[in-house]
């Protein structure tokens, strides 16, 4: 019996791939006080792994660099609706970043708060409940 490995490396592409775009989106717009150039990067990025794949010889490196590819140029859009988050207030504006305190200022919306920061309850709740769970999270802590 021969073994495919193809299935698990593009499985752990794809697992790396999501868990990096997440964490890494949210952390460099957190900090970038620009979103041009971490969106030009990934879309270099992106475009570069999309070469290598098809200049792979290796089917298990080509998946790898597909999957990875397309999930980096994915991120590349992503900075975009970021900020669009941060600015409507559903992902909190870092106020050490100039461009997070310029959406501060500029717009009602923009938050501090990270509205996520809270144990779930199982029901909807509004805006005020869920800022005084955020804020009793912090408090309780």
């Amino acid at each position: 019996m021969t073994l495919s490995w193809i299935g698990l490396v593009a499985a752990a592409a794809t697992f790396f791939g999501i868990w990096f775009g997440h964490v890494g989106v949210r952390k460099i717009d957190s900090v970038s006080p620009t979103i041009w150039l971490p969106t030009t990067i990934a879309v270099i990025a992106g475009l570069g792994l999309e070469a290598g794949a098809l200049l792979s010889k290796s089917l298990y490196v080509s998946g790898a660099l597909g999957i990875l590819g397309v999930t980096v140029l994915w991120d590349a859009l992503e900075f975009t609706r970021q900020h669009n988050r941060v600015k409507h207030g559903h992902a909190p504006a870092n106020p050490n970043n100039p461009r997070h305190a310029r959406l501060l200022a500029e717009s009602k919306s923009a938050t501090t708060v990270n509205w996520l920061g809270r144990k779930p309850l199982g029901r909807q709740v509004d805006r005020e409940e869920a800022l005084a769970l955020v804020r009793g999270m912090r408090h309780s802590a």
